[in-house]
């Protein structure tokens, strides 16, 4: 099981489908579903059958594959998510060398450095463990420029702006990666 050291703010777990409640907690903001459905809270019942199930599908622990809960160590209050699995997951032809990440916080969390200490601490958690992983990728809506901004502090490179094909959609995103 691929475990990550807690970063100098940050503590990390890798969650599972007894975590429904702290991801419906997260999806209640319309800010932080601004850019991923256009600002529209998540339902309990989508949480249980759309995004417990697809979870279920990548969860890989021996990995590191999931949703890693990101917990700020001085209070230990919940700060959000960062989510690890193969690019392409949910398409014909995932790509297993080259690892997704994505970030999901509190709106109360955004503007402290906390997505990015997060995700670098995975990121690096991640390649030093799995010498296999050749690049990290990131994704998003180009109006995001938020998570664009933590793309850029990891490191990443612009690749190209596309329509990404998903089973629950297609939608228009740039796509940003790292070698390793």
């Amino acid at each position: 099981m691929v475990n990550l050291t807690n970063s100098a703010r940050l503590r990390f777990r890798l969650m599972d489908l007894s975590d429904a409640e702290l991801l419906y907690e997260l999806d209640q903001d319309p800010e932080v579903m601004r850019y991923i459905n256009g600002g529209t809270p998540t339902s309990r019942a989508s949480i249980n059958e759309v995004f417990l199930p697809r979870l279920r599908a990548y969860h890989n622990p021996a990995k590191g594959w999931g949703i890693w809960q990101v917990n700020r160590i001085a209070d230990d209050a919940y700060l959000g998510w960062i989510l690890v699995r193969p690019f392409d997951f949910f398409s014909d032809a995932p790509k297993w060398h080259d690892i997704e990440l994505g970030w999901r916080f509190k709106h109360s969390a955004w503007g402290q450095g906390y997505a990015t200490e997060a995700a670098h601490a995975v990121l690096h958690g991640l390649a030093e463990q799995q010498p296999e992983i050749r690049y990290f990728s990131a994704i998003a809506m180009a109006e995001n420029l938020g998570s664009i901004a933590v793309m850029k502090r990891l490191g990443m490179r612009f690749q190209r702006q596309y329509v990404h094909h998903d089973p629950l959609g297609d939608w228009p995103v740039v796509h940003y990666q790292l070698a390793v």
